[in-house]
């Protein structure tokens, strides 16, 4: 079965978040997948920059609380998109819930359409939003993410936009994204890569700093009780015991 779905346009790699099944979730089988793809197009020449997208109404779900990634995967994962030596971009046409957070921030730059939604959803399964801190805190405003990784509220495209999550939102996503691929092609491969070390500097001390203890605090809260009934609740489709 194939998770990810490639199309390529004048240099441009589009990779395509393909599991309907279960909204694109972060699976083992998904994350390994996108990983394997990643690695091709960094090795690539004839590839200029990485689009990352969707199929579907739902970029991602999150974390598959059915198959979930091992936490050193999805660090794996994150970084490898932070380090790729070529822009990654993506576009999001539909709705973004926790651990697709974390995909979405650690790419270069990010657009969507105003169909777009996004939420921080893990503390009402019982877990925190830990190991995607490492590419969402370096890049969101911190009086909005403590808001929403708080409460667990949906926000729409433009507040994305407004707190640095998403570069960019407007009508349509491929009308604002296209002038970006434009100058993005038209630029030195060599000078994208290191613009791209420029930039990514900080976020990169970040994982070289806190990824250990991140996945550590993960493990931890998913093999909690809180965590249990938290995602027993979530797929019986009811209230945890907490809720009041």
């Amino acid at each position: 079965m194939t998770h990810i779905t490639r199309t390529r346009a004048r240099a441009v790699e589009t990779l395509a978040l393909d599991s309907p099944g279960n909204r694109n979730a972060l699976s083992a089988a998904l994350v390994g997948e996108l990983a394997k793809a990643l690695t091709e197009c960094a090795g690539d020449d004839d590839v200029r920059a990485v689009v990352l997208t969707h199929t579907g109404n739902t970029f991602s779900a999150g974390a598959d609380l059915r198959d979930p990634p091992d936490p050193d995967a999805l660090v794996a994962l994150l970084r490898q998109i932070v380090e790729l030596p070529k822009p990654v971009l993506a576009r999001v046409t539909g709705h973004v819930r926790a651990g697709g957070l974390g995909l979405l921030a650690a790419c270069d730059l990010a657009v969507a359409s105003h169909t777009a939604s996004f939420a921080f959803t893990e503390v009402r399964i019982g877990v925190a939003p830990a190991v995607i801190s490492l590419t969402v805190l370096p890049r969101t405003d911190p009086r909005a993410l403590a808001r929403y990784y708080l409460t667990g509220e949906r926000f729409d495209a433009a507040e994305a936009a407004r707190t640095g999550l998403l570069t960019a939102a407007g009508d349509d996503a491929d009308a604002v994204l296209e002038p970006m691929l434009e100058g993005v092609r038209r630029s030195s491969p060599h000078a994208l890569a290191e613009t791209k070390r420029l930039l990514t500097a900080r976020v990169l001390e970040a994982f070289d700093r806190d990824a250990a203890d991140l996945t550590a605090l993960s493990a931890r809260l998913f093999a909690s009780p809180h965590a249990r009934e938290g995602m027993t609740a979530f797929l019986e489709r009811r209230d945890p015991q907490w809720a009041v």
